[in-house]
C-alpha cells in the first residue's frame, strides 16, 4: 500500500520509517494485549478489587508524562520517540524474562505502559507535522488504520494459538503459551526499536514546560478529564468482567480484540474524514449519545437477558466502545487549531495526557471498589454519566477562527 500519498501527506523525509515503526509496534501490541487480561486473571491470579490497583500504577507513566517530557526537553521529537520504542522493548523483555509474581509482573508492566505513554503524544505531533493542511484529521486516521492493522494479526495470532493449545491439551493454566506470546512481541518490538533507531534527527530540540497551562486549552483539559474517566472504566474493567463473570478464555477476548482492531483499521481514516469534514464538535458530542447506550448494556446485561444471550450483547457493546474510541482523534484536531506551533501542539497533547491520566488512575482504584461493594451495574451506569458530562461540555466548544491560536498565545 502506498502510504505518501499526496493527498494526505507533505513529501518529508522519515515518514516511511514512521509508519513502519507504528506497524511493528502494533503488531506488538496486539500479541501483548491479547493475552494481557488472561494472564493477569489465570496465572498471576488478580482478582477484580486488585485488577484495579493494577490500573493505578500503570497509569502512573500518562500522569507523569508532561515531567518526563520535561527531563528530556533537549531532545527532538523523533529521539524521544526513539527513546519510546527501546523502553517498550524493554518491558516486553521483563515479562518474558521474569517470574510470574505480582510485584515482577506489575513492575515490567509498567515499564511497558512508561514506553508507550512516551510515543503517545509524539506519535499524533508526528503524523500531523507529516500532514497537508486540513489533511490533519485524515493524517490520524491514516496512523490509527496502521496500528489497528498491526494490532488485527497479533490478535489472530494469540486467539489461533490458544484454540491449538487447547486443542492439544493444554488448560488456562498454560504459561508457555503466554509466554510464546511474550517471546514474539519482544522480536517484533525489537524491531521496531531498530527502525526507529535509523530514523535522522529532524527540527530542533521541542521544549517543553513542565506543565503547559494556558486558559485557551481550558475546554480541552476538561474533556480529557471526563473522556480519561469513562475510557478507564472500560479498558479496565471490560474484558475482566467478560473473563469472571462470563468465563472468556485468552482465544474469546483476542478475538473480540481483532474485531475491534478490524472495525479501527477500517473506520479510522472515515472518522479522520468525518473530522475534517463536519467538524470535531459533531464527532464529538456524536460518539458520547452512543456511549450511553453502551454503558447501561453492558453494566445490566445479566439482568435483562440470559446468560447466553448478555454475552453476546457484551461482546458488541465491547466492539462498539472500541470504534467510539477512535473519535478521541477530533480533540487532538481541536487543539491544532488552537496551536501556534508544533512546539505547543506537543506539550499541550503532553499536558492533556497527563490531565487525563490523573482522573484515570483515581477511577481505576475507585472502579474496583465500586465493583466488590456494589457490582458492575453501579459502575457502568457512572461511565454513562460521565460521558454524558463530557457530551454536554463538547456542546460549548467553538471552532478557532483563523489565527486565533496564534493571538492566544501570544496574549497568554
Amino acid at each position: 500500500m502506498k502510504t505518501n500519498k499526496p493527498s494526505i501527506y507533505r513529501n518529508q523525509a522519515g515518514l516511511k520509517a514512521f509508519l513502519a515503526v507504528i506497524l511493528f509496534t502494533g503488531l506488538a501490541h496486539g500479541l501483548y494485549k491479547g493475552v494481557q487480561d488472561n494472564y493477569l486473571a489465570e496465572i498471576v491470579k488478580i482478582t477484580e478489587f486488585e485488577r484495579g490497583i493494577v490500573e493505578f500504577f500503570r497509569e502512573l507513566p500518562g500522569l507523569m508524562l508532561v515531567f518526563i517530557l520535561a527531563w528530556m526537553y533537549r531532545f527532538s521529537e523523533t529521539k524521544v520517540f526513539k527513546v519510546g520504542t527501546a523502553i517498550t522493548l524493554l518491558g516486553l523483555v521483563g515479562l518474558l524474562a521474569m517470574g510470574s509474581a505480582k510485584w515482577m509482573v506489575i513492575l515490567f508492566m509498567v515499564v511497558y505502559s512508561l514506553g508507550e505513554h512516551i510515543i503517545m503524544p509524539i506519535k499524533s505531533s508526528m503524523s500531523l507535522y507529516f500532514a497537508q493542511e486540513e489533511k490533519g484529521g485524515a493524517s490520524l486516521g491514516m496512523t490509527s488504520a496502521i496500528s489497528h492493522g498491526g494490532n488485527i494479526i497479533g490478535y489472530v495470532v494469540v486467539s489461533i494459538l490458544f484454540v491449538v493449545l487447547a486443542k492439544i491439551g493444554y488448560g488456562k493454566d498454560a504459561l508457555g503459551g503466554f509466554k510464546a506470546t511474550f517471546a514474539l512481541a519482544a522480536l517484533l518490538m525489537a524491531g521496531a526499536t531498530f527502525i526507529a533507531l535509523g530514523m535522522k534527527e529532524q527540527g530542533r530540540s521541542v521544549r517543553r514546560s513542565r506543565l503547559y497551562v494556558r486558559r485557551k486549552y481550558t475546554k480541552y483539559y476538561m474533556l480529557e478529564v471526563f473522556y480519561g474517566a469513562r475510557k478507564q472504566i472500560f479498558i479496565t474493567f471490560a474484558p475482566y468482567v467478560m473473563i469472571l463473570v462470563y468465563g472468556a478464555d485468552t482465544s474469546i477476548i483476542a478475538l473480540l480484540l481483532a474485531v475491534c482492531a478490524l472495525f479501527g483499521m477500517l473506520l479510522s481514516p472515515a472518522i479522520g474524514y468525518i473530522v475534517d469534514r463536519l467538524g470535531y464538535k459533531f464527532v464529538m458530542v456524536t460518539d458520547t449519545l452512543i456511549l450511553v447506550i453502551v454503558c447501561l448494556l453492558y453494566g445490566f446485561a445479566h439482568r435483562l437477558f440470559p446468560m447466553h444471550i448478555a454475552f453476546i450483547v457484551i461482546c458488541v457493546n465491547f466492539v462498539l466502545d472500541s470504534i467510539i474510541s477512535l473519535a478521541s482523534m477530533a480533540t487532538n484536531v481541536y487543539v491544532r487549531d488552537l496551536s501556534a506551533s508544533r512546539e505547543e501542539l506537543t506539550a499541550t497533547l503532553s499536558t492533556g495526557i497527563s490531565v487525563n491520566h490523573l482522573i484515570s488512575i483515581l477511577i481505576a482504584l475507585l472502579g474496583g471498589w465500586i465493583w466488590k461493594t456494589v457490582g458492575i451495574e453501579i459502575l457502568f451506569s457512572l461511565s454513562a454519566v460521565l460521558g454524558i458530562i463530557n457530551s454536554i461540555f463538547a456542546a460549548t466548544i467553538k471552532k478557532p477562527r483563523p489565527l486565533e491560536g496564534m493571538l492566544n498565545s501570544q496574549r497568554s
